[in-house]
């Protein structure tokens, strides 16, 4: 990828995060509704030793995808396409999701939103509804 594009990209990423609330952080709730209303993707991103029970792919979210920090590059042909959908990135602190949320823009995805707690709230609240 030549910086070009590189730089495209972050532009492209930096325009749509001004016009997202939080610049893109979401809560649970807003989590959710992204997941139910526009099919969104999450992507749990923490190391398996930070993984408790399950990661969200494991637990049935729908479109979730388990992806370690450092098993990234390998798994880049997982991601989403096309690159505008809406990808919600989530680990134990949002440190790791801040990097990826970076790198992805960089890639060129536009749509990406930072999960600001740990992602296993997400799978907690997923839990709760799925067994009502």
């Amino acid at each position: 990828m030549s910086i070009e594009v590189l730089t495209e990209n972050l532009k492209e990423a930096i325009k749509a995060d001004k016009e997202k609330a939080e610049f893109g952080h979401v809560n649970v709730r807003r989590a959710r509704e992204l997941i139910r209303d526009l099919g969104a993707y999450v992507l749990d991103v923490r190391p398996p030793q930070h993984v408790e029970s399950e990661n969200a792919e494991e637990a049935g979210i729908p479109g979730a995808l388990y992806i370690p920090f450092t098993e990234l590059p390998e798994s880049l042909d997982r991601l989403p396409k096309p690159k505008n959908h809406p990808i919600i990135v989530g680990c134990k602190l949002t440190r790791l999701a801040n990097r990826v949320a970076g790198i992805l823009e960089a890639l060129g995805y536009i749509n990406v939103y930072i999960l600001d707690t740990d992602i296993d709230n997400l799978i907690e609240c997923h839990r709760a509804h799925t067994q009502e």
